[in-house]
C-alpha cells in the first residue's frame, strides 16, 4: 500500500487487475493497494511528475484484490450478526453519502466496506453539506483531522489524542477546545474522572500578570521650553542662551528601553557602542554639523537593574573650521525606581 498525492481521475487509468484505490482521503490524496510491482509502478509514475508518495507499513494490501479470498467467509459471519437501527445519523465511507438503516443492517454492506475504497473525502464533504461544524477524532493521533482540513475549511477538527503526547493532558485539552465550539456534559466527565465541581469564589479573581508593561509615554518637551528631538535615545535639546553650545538630555532605563537587555556583558547591561555613535550623529545633525569625525569611549555606561540613568550630551562651540566637541555624561537617578 502506498499514499500518493494525486486525484482519483489521475490514478484510475493507471490501475491494473492487481491494484486498486484503497482510500480517498482528500481531493488530492489517496492510497493505492495491491500487487507490489503494480503499486510501485503507479507510485513511481507520480513521483516523476513531482508528486509526493509514501509506502505504508501494513501487514496486508487492504481494500484490494488481495482481500477477495476472505470475502465469502467474512460475509457468512456478518450474516449471522444482529443489526440495529442507528440512533444517530451515519455518513458512510463506502458511498460517501448518509447511510440508511437498511444499508447498515445487511451483511453485504459490511462485506463491500471491507473490499471497496474508503471514500473519506466524499464523506467529509457530505458532513459539511449537512451542516457539521465540528468533528472530534477518536483515535491514536490527528491523521484524520488533517485529512478533513485538506478537504473543507468549514469544519473544525479536534483530535482527542496525539502521538507522543501524554494522553490525559491531550484529552483534557481537546475537551477544552471542544467546549469553545459546543456544549459539553461536564458533570458526566467530572464524575467519571473522580473530580468535582466547586462554587466560584465570591471575591474578585486574583490575577498574576506575566506580560511586559508598555513603555511609559514621555511628556512633550516643548511644554518645558525645550526642543523635542523625536529620537528614542535623546529626549530634548536646549541651546545655551549666551553662547553657541547645546545640551541634549534623556533618561534611559531597562523599563523604558527593554531592548537594551540584549547587550549584556558579564551579567551587566551596557549601553552599546553603536548607541553612543547614534546619539553623537543625531546631536551633530541637530546643530548643523556634517557628521562625527572621531568618537572615543572612555568608560562604559552601565544600566542599573531597577532605576534609570540620566544622560546629558554637551555639544561645544564651533571652532574656526566648524568643528565642535561632544561629551556624553551620565548619572543614576537619585531615587528613581522603575520596578
Amino acid at each position: 500500500m502506498a499514499a500518493v498525492q494525486a486525484t482519483e481521475d489521475e490514478i484510475t487509468p493507471l490501475l491494473t487487475d492487481g491494484a486498486a484505490i484503497a482510500a480517498i482521503n482528500s481531493p488530492t490524496s489517496l492510497v493505492i493497494s495491491g500487487d507490489e510491482d503494480a503499486v510501485v509502478r503507479i507510485a513511481s509514475a507520480m513521483e516523476e511528475q513531482g508528486r509526493k508518495t509514501k509506502r505504508l507499513t501494513v501487514s496486508h494490501a487492504f481494500h484490494s484484490p488481495h482481500i477477495d479470498p476472505m470475502l465469502d467467509e467474512f460475509h457468512t459471519i456478518a450474516a449471522q450478526l444482529t443489526y440495529q437501527e442507528p440512533t444517530i445519523p451515519v455518513v458512510s465511507t463506502l458511498t460517501g453519502r448518509q447511510a440508511t438503516g437498511d444499508d447498515l443492517r445487511t451483511a453485504q454492506y459490511w462485506t463491500d466496506q471491507v473490499r471497496g475504497a474508503v471514500r473519506f473525502a466524499d464523506a467529509t464533504t457530505t458532513l459539511a453539506t449537512l451542516g457539521t461544524t465540528t468533528i472530534v477524532e477518536a483515535g491514536p493521533d490527528g491523521v484524520l483531522s488533517s485529512m478533513v482540513q485538506n478537504t473543507t475549511d468549514t469544519i473544525t477538527t479536534i483530535p482527542l489524542l496525539r502521538r507522543d503526547r501524554p494522553e490525559a493532558d491531550t484529552l483534557v485539552t481537546a475537551l477544552a477546545q471542544l467546549h469553545t465550539h459546543t456544549t459539553l456534559d461536564w458533570q458526566n466527565y467530572l464524575t467519571g474522572s473522580g473530580a468535582k465541581q466547586v462554587d466560584l469564589p465570591t471575591y474578585a479573581f486574583q490575577h498574576q500578570r506575566y506580560w511586559l508593561d508598555a513603555p511609559t509615554t514621555k511628556g512633550d518637551a516643548t511644554d518645558l521650553g525645550l526642543t523635542n528631538t523625536n529620537h528614542p535615545l535623546l529626549g530634548a535639546a536646549m541651546a545655551i542662551a549666551d553662547r553657541d553650545e547645546y545640551v541634549f538630555t534623556s533618561r534611559l532605563s531597562l523599563h523604558t528601553h527593554p531592548w537594551l537587555t540584549d547587550h549584556t556583558v558579564a551579567d551587566t547591561v551596557l549601553l552599546p557602542g553603536t548607541a553612543f555613535v547614534e546619539v553623537a550623529v543625531r546631536a551633530a545633525q541637530h546643530v548643523g554639523a556634517g557628521g562625527v569625525e572621531e568618537l572615543t569611549l572612555a568608560a562604559p555606561l552601565v544600566l542599573p537593574e531597577r532605576c534609570g540613568v540620566q544622560v546629558q550630551v554637551v555639544v561645544g562651540n564651533a571652532d574656526e573650521s566648524g568643528r565642535r566637541t561632544l561629551q556624553v555624561h551620565s548619572r543614576p537617578d537619585a531615587d528613581g525606581d522603575d520596578s
